[in-house]
């Protein structure tokens, strides 16, 4: 049986704001992902989040595509990190908005969410 989660993709407006706010956020460098069809998706922009087959977890990335509005979406993706505090503190500090404070979700660890400079909203997850 496979994770249900195999990819993800944030939409976004602005490419370079939304990956200088998720490598300062994260701490991680996103990788340029070439266009699949130049013909049918001219204006496509692709920045994937790292990623590694040994590891737990599904990767995904950002998405810049004409008609294809940022924000306001049902979507919630959940970065993992070591404390979520901390990282929603540097969403906060790199151009994006806490929208709840780190929270206890009991045994399952902590949550906080934010939003990021595209108007999305994303969870973080952390055992501490």
């Amino acid at each position: 049986m496979s994770n249900p989660v195999g990819w993800f993709e944030i939409y976004v407006q602005d490419m370079a704001r939304a990956t200088a706010f998720y490598e300062a956020m994260l701490q991680q460098r996103l990788g340029n992902l070439p266009n699949p069809d130049n013909e049918e998706f001219p204006d496509l922009e692709m920045r994937a989040f790292p990623m590694s087959n040994e590891e737990y977890g599904a990767t995904g990335a950002l998405v810049k595509m004409a008609d294809m509005p940022s924000g306001g979406n049902s979507t919630l993706v959940y970065f993992s990190c070591a404390d979520c505090a901390v990282v929603a503190a540097r969403a906060a500090e790199n151009g994006g908005r806490i929208f709840k404070e780190k929270m206890s979700i009991g045994e399952h660890g902590f949550i906080a969410l934010v939003c990021d400079t595209e108007g999305n909203m994303i969870g973080l997850h952390s055992m501490v």
